[in-house]
């Protein structure tokens, strides 16, 4: 069953069994029923979040076909395929079409920076090798490929219907979100965490949020209230929970805050893998007292992280 893509799709973490070992399939799956359960649209395995670079190309596919397992076609499922070649992820964008996906979540190559024809021809070919809606993950930072609204919009020609934006961009998110002739071409997500509440209530349709890991209820109860009923005030009530979580991630490695703010809620994680580290010392501590300060429970192992 095809899911309209919209609201709050969780970043997916790839748990695993321990410190560099294999993914945890048993974790992953309890993770999912979590994030369904607390009314989370869909999920994106394979992301910046799900540590995607440190998995083989045998452990992304497995990593997809589990996750649309574990959905059981009750939410979405927006597989992360992008990788440094065509070929590559053409082979992924197949196999997630075949595993049950509903779309894809594509970064261009991520080393050297393609122009925008070779982007073009990119997408293409991923768009007709899997029949599926592509999902332009638009992360300059990582990439060092920075398109202007109008270019990205462009890319609606070759299969993307969607955007991810990762920019930290506010004005051209905005110009992407109010321009009649932008937003007919391409549909905005945002993915910048801090800039969550501007988003939607600019007008994004939805949210593509690592966030959603750790708190998915409040995140949902933001949903609801800035996109669902435009209810201004009470998402400002919910965004001051969050906002102190989402800046506090956005501090250092990314992932591992995601995971450390997990385990400190009590979620096993495995950790993540080298040359990345769990967040430790202040840092740790500052997530536990966020987490407080939000009104979600923690087992406690701020205080007992190593410095």
């Amino acid at each position: 069953m095809a899911h309209e893509i919209k609201g709050v799709y969780a970043a997916l973490v790839t748990p695993f069994t321990h410190d560099q070992g294999p993914i945890d399939f048993d974790a992953l799956d309890e993770h999912i029923n979590r994030l369904v359960d607390a009314g989370i649209h869909g999920l994106v395995p394979g992301g910046s979040t799900g540590e995607f670079t440190a998995l083989t190309t045998e452990e992304r596919k497995r990593l997809v076909e589990a996750v649309v397992k574990s959905a059981r076609g009750r939410v979405g499922v927006m597989a992360g395929v992008g990788d440094l070649s065509t070929a590559k992820t053409v082979e992924l964008a197949e196999h997630a079409a075949r595993a049950g996906a509903d779309s894809l979540l594509v970064v261009p190559p991520f080393y050297d920076a393609p122009t925008l024809a070779e982007l073009k021809e990119h997408l293409a070919e991923v768009h007709r090798a899997s029949g599926l809606p592509i999902v332009y993950y638009n992360i300059p930072s990582a990439t060092g490929l920075a398109l202007t609204p109008a270019e990205m919009a462009s890319l609606g020609d070759v299969g993307v219907r969607y955007l991810k934006d990762t920019s930290g961009n506010a004005a051209a998110l905005t110009d992407m979100i109010l321009s009649d002739e932008l937003a007919s071409r391409i549909t905005v997500f945002n993915g910048w965490d801090t800039l969550t509440f501007y988003g939607l209530a600019a007008g994004a349709k939805g949210s593509v949020w690592g966030a959603a890991n750790i708190v998915p209820e409040l995140c949902v109860q933001l949903w609801d209230a800035v996109a669902v009923r435009g209810d201004l005030r009470e998402g400002r009530e919910v965004w001051k929970k969050i906002f102190p979580i989402c800046k506090l991630l956005e501090s250092g490695n990314y992932a591992a805050a995601v995971k450390t703010a997990m385990e400190l809620r009590g979620w096993k994680t495995g950790g993540v893998r080298k040359p990345f580290a769990m967040t430790g010392g202040d840092a740790r501590r500052r997530l536990a007292a966020a987490l407080a300060a939000a009104g979600v429970g923690t087992d406690g192992a701020g205080e007992r992280s190593p410095d």
